[in-house]
């Protein structure tokens, strides 16, 4: 692990665990900016003019004029006053600010470490700062789809920018754990299971930005059936194979519905063989693995009954983090490091 030098272990700990928190407010800021819709209110990327908000009447309606001339103003926000153009914009303004904060809080550390620490220990974590830096490029890349002709950004470029900020906060609590030295030379269940379990629930993270970037939660209100019956009322099951499924929103709403019920039942098959097995010692992490899933899926039932409320839709969002961790932390209990508990 990166040095044996207790202290400087300390410190990566402390650094790990605050952009573990750091990333996580970003990715609740990014939902509610979704939710929100201000995730076009900023026309331009500008990496560092762009740290400085607007401080004066002449750069509020700089930037507003900027705004009326892409087709969400034009076709859906018309009539939107300044007031309520600013709210809109502050909430993309810190989203974007939280990412130029994450990209210096991981940087100067990693540069500071790299001093203290050989290189090559730290290759898995200038690796991280890679994807913090791609993860900015895929967030301009994905505005870019909403600013010529369409009233909202590409699902699948905003499904790929939730992707990379899960993957990279799911890689900074892995790290943490390593150089956590948590104990875990006990029997395991077979590692295939958590490993298939993590990418289910990546896929559903991926369903989820779909529903979100379509607005496809507020299509069907109802549950368990959709409509009158379990499968949308206003299409046919021959268009699941079609690759256009993925743009459907009612067959995407569909697909995220039944993928939760996937990730419940193997859930549930991976409970069965660690109780069976008696991995006592794996008994408390799997209970709270399926805790979170049931959280999950209450909060996405409300989120759809209530038309895709933003208090509802956010603690969903909030709750993924959870359970993408629960998830990470299974994962890495039932992996072979056969570390020994710190002294």
């Amino acid at each position: 692990m990166y040095t044996d030098n207790l202290k400087i272990k300390s410190q990566i700990s402390l650094w790990l665990a605050s952009m573990f928190w750091l990333i996580s407010l970003m990715i609740v800021v990014g939902g509610l900016t979704r939710l929100t819709d201000s995730g076009l209110s900023i026309t331009k990327w500008q990496l560092f003019s762009g740290i400085f908000p607007p401080i004066n009447s002449d750069d509020w309606v700089h930037y507003f004029n900027l705004y009326k001339e892409i087709p969400e103003y034009k076709i859906q926000n018309y009539n939107m006053t300044m007031n309520e153009f600013k709210i809109i914009f502050w909430w993309e303004w810190i989203h974007r600010f939280l990412g130029r904060l994450i990209g210096l809080s991981f940087l100067l550390p990693l540069v500071y470490f790299s001093f203290k620490v050989r290189f090559k220990n730290l290759i898995g974590l200038y690796f991280i700062f890679f994807l913090i830096c791609f993860q900015g490029f895929i967030g301009w890349y994905m505005v870019s789809s909403g600013l010529i002709d369409r009233i909202d950004v590409s699902h699948f470029r905003l499904s790929i920018h939730l992707l990379v900020a899960f993957i990279i906060l799911s890689l900074i609590f892995w790290n943490y754990l390593k150089i956590k030295n948590i104990y875990n030379n006990f029997d395991k269940i077979n590692i295939v299971l958590p490993i298939t379990f993590l990418i289910l629930v990546f896929l559903q993270i991926v369903m989820g930005a779909f529903v979100s970037g379509m607005d496809a939660g507020t299509i069907y209100t109802t549950w368990p059936l959709m409509g009158n019956n379990y499968f949308p009322d206003d299409n046919y099951y021959q268009n699941l194979f079609k690759v256009s499924a993925f743009s459907d929103p009612s067959l995407v709403q569909f697909m995220h519905r039944n993928l939760a019920y996937i990730i419940t039942f193997y859930y549930l098959f991976i409970l069965y063989k660690t109780y069976k097995k008696k991995l006592n010692k794996l008994y408390t992490a799997v209970n709270i693995l399926g805790f979170l899933i049931f959280i999950q899926i209450i909060l996405g039932i409300l989120t759809l009954i209530y038309g895709a409320q933003i208090k509802f839709a956010s603690m969903h969002q909030i709750s993924s983090i959870f359970l993408i961790s629960a998830s990470i932390y299974f994962l890495f209990l039932n992996t072979k490091f056969n570390l020994q508990p710190s002294n």
